[in-house]
């Protein structure tokens, strides 16, 4: 008889995935796949469709499949763009559209698990894949790990919300979360243990060396005179603190006039953010490239002297979770400003690996930046504990072995060597 444990096909299900080849849009659930392909697993996604995307395709290496849960495809608007939440809150008619959502990703997910192969269900998301996982699960019976990213543990806590999380985190083989905090989150929803639960941070890729010449250029063509030159990645929504960002530099521009910034992203505020600065005067010493790639982010962040990510929390209770950007610069070797915020301080340590600031307080982020514009020692000292804090943590290697070594645990639980 074959071991059933030696299967090692993995469907994997996410809200959120690269809709095309250089799409930002959670690029760690892609780079989790590859790096697990690397390891002997066989992977393959399923997400949901987006205008302009393929249904099925190979995308780096990794085979993805996009269900349609409207028609026409302009009306698919429930996922990407910000995330789930910061779509329904900027448009809440995407609310009548949860229901096909849900009731075709249940489908999709049936439908797959009963005409492959596949030893492992890996959903991301506690709600809604969690629980379209759980529920495809009374038919399949089929491993299940279910994987926490952050809004899904911390929003969401009307008491239907609360009580499909509950029955999700009871029904799977394994829980995984990318940080302490949100591991406290998740202990406290139910009265007893879980069956299994490990916390594993999504991992970053180690910055490879760039070109001199390609950093020299970012940072002659947005840095002015002696300033420091601020670098901000990420989403462009209210909760990422950009607001914050913009007037902590307005507060320094009377002693540091030089001072610029560059805000690489997109997102439904940038509008909102664009006028701010406008508002505040500070318009021309602050830049709005959009996304870059993830091969050229590198050089963006050598370009800059600080890295600055101010996340706050939501209406919603969204807090930033783990904060792979921060990751990214700590990797990259410049000094980061970030908030006490959620799973923040796993990386960031004050006056250790960056310098911390409350939530909402620009005054305090300027403060900090004209402290690591001045204090050279202190700059030093955070660029190098905080490149080796992040190899040794967070690499995309350690996190892809972590997740494997769980896999094969689940599957001998469920599949005993006789």
């Amino acid at each position: 008889m074959k071991d059933p444990t030696k299967r090692r096909h993995i469907l994997c299900v996410a809200s959120n995935f690269p809709r095309w080849k250089g799409d930002s849009t959670t690029p760690f659930v892609l780079h989790l796949a590859q790096d697990l392909q690397k390891l002997g697993w066989e992977i393959t996604v399923l997400a949901p469709h987006a205008p302009g995307t393929q249904s099925n395709e190979t995308l780096d290496g990794v085979r993805i499949k996009r269900f349609r849960y409207l028609w026409p495809e302009r009306l698919e608007t429930v996922c990407y763009h910000g995330g789930m939440l910061v779509n329904l809150r900027n448009n809440p008619f995407d609310y009548i559209k949860i229901f096909p959502f849900l009731l075709l990703e249940t489908f999709n997910i049936i439908r797959e698990l009963l005409t492959q192969q596949y030893s492992l269900l890996h959903t991301h998301c506690l709600l809604p894949q969690g629980f379209t996982g759980v529920i495809a699960n009374l038919i399949c019976k089929i491993p299940h790990i279910t994987t926490i990213h952050g809004s899904d543990i911390f929003a969401l806590r009307n008491p239907l919300f609360l009580l499909c999380k509950r029955f999700t985190l009871k029904h799977v083989d394994a829980t995984t979360v990318n940080s302490s905090v949100a591991e406290h989150a998740t202990q406290e929803l139910l009265s007893k243990p879980l069956r299994i639960l490990r916390r594993i941070p999504m991992g970053v890729a180690q910055t490879l060396a760039v070109p001199r010449s390609t950093s020299a250029k970012l940072r002659n063509r947005y840095r002015r005179g002696n300033g420091p030159l601020i670098i901000f990645v990420g989403r462009l929504v209210m909760e990422k603190g950009v607001d914050d960002l913009l007037k902590a530099i307005g507060l320094l521009i009377p002693k540091l006039p030089d001072i610029t910034a560059i805000i690489i992203g997109e997102g439904q505020d940038k509008l909102l953010f664009s006028s701010l600065a406008e508002k505040l005067g500070i318009a021309n010493q602050v830049s709005f490239p959009g996304w870059v790639t993830a091969e050229e982010l590198p050089s963006w962040y050598q370009a800059a002297d600080i890295f600055v990510g101010p996340s706050k929390r939501s209406p919603e209770g969204w807090i930033e979770a783990q904060g792979l950007t921060f990751i990214e610069a700590l990797m990259a070797g410049i000094p980061v400003i970030a908030t006490r915020s959620g799973g923040i301080i796993d990386s960031i340590h004050h006056e250790e690996t960056g310098l911390l600031v409350n939530e909402n307080a620009p005054e305090e982020i300027a403060a900090a930046m004209e402290r690591i514009h001045t204090d050279k020692n202190l700059t030093q000292q955070l660029i190098t504990k905080g490149k080796t804090l992040a190899a040794n943590n967070f690499s995309r290697q350690s996190s892809a072995a972590s997740f494997s070594a769980l896999f094969d645990e689940v599957l001998k639980n469920r599949c005993p060597t006789p």
